[in-house]
């Protein structure tokens, strides 16, 4: 009898467990995402208004490491929710995978480095990998988009955990990708306030 209560008091803390990542998470898309779109609405008036060039010449010591962070932390969520839960990911999931991994790789070595200009390298990738987590979070919502991609052993409609009514594992691909784009195409304050870094 014993033996048999600890099992359910585990499963019922592995479950309590999994829920609390999955809203930390979907919180934590959320604040990434309103973040984000704070520093794009300045960095779209960075020429005219002080107070966003201001935030915006702030911010960009802190946007190679933030962009870094955010693709990391994409990576280990993903790993987190594929390999210690076993949610099994669908074909969309693996391409958006194959966009964010070196993508966090990539980050962290041109940080380190110090590499200038990396938006040419981060910024097409990152735009891929939310042309298709875009695509994802649509399709969750209207299977009919299917176009064929996914196989039906793991359908790409299928979807392991919704917060807030749309917050899915896509839409936090989306929100990591977004933030990866704007981050690293911010204006340096000793260049043209239009060229990307």
């Amino acid at each position: 009898m014993v033996p048999t209560v600890s099992l359910l008091v585990f499963v019922h803390c592995r479950a309590m467990n999994n829920e609390f990542f999955e809203l930390f998470f979907s919180m934590l898309s959320l604040a990434l995402l309103a973040g984000t779109l704070v520093v794009l609405v300045a960095r779209l008036a960075y020429k005219k208004q002080a107070w966003a060039k201001s935030l915006v010449d702030a911010f960009h010591p802190l946007s190679r490491p933030l962009a870094a962070a955010v693709t990391t932390t994409c990576t280990a969520g993903s790993l987190y929710f594929s390999e210690i839960v076993g949610y099994i990911p669908c074909r969309l999931c693996w391409y958006q995978r194959a966009a964010m991994y070196p993508l966090a790789a990539l980050l962290i070595w041109f940080t380190v480095r110090r590499t200038e200009r990396i938006a040419y390298v981060t910024a097409p990738i990152a735009a891929i990998g939310m042309s298709i987590s875009i695509y994802h979070w649509l399709f969750e919502r209207w299977p009919k988009l299917d176009t064929g991609v996914c196989s039906a052993t793991v359908p790409c409609d299928f979807v392991w955990f919704e917060y807030f009514g749309f917050v899915t594992l896509a839409f936090m691909a989306f929100t990591g990708f977004f933030a990866t784009i704007v981050f690293t195409t911010l204006p340096r304050n000793n260049t043209p306030s239009g060229a990307a870094q």
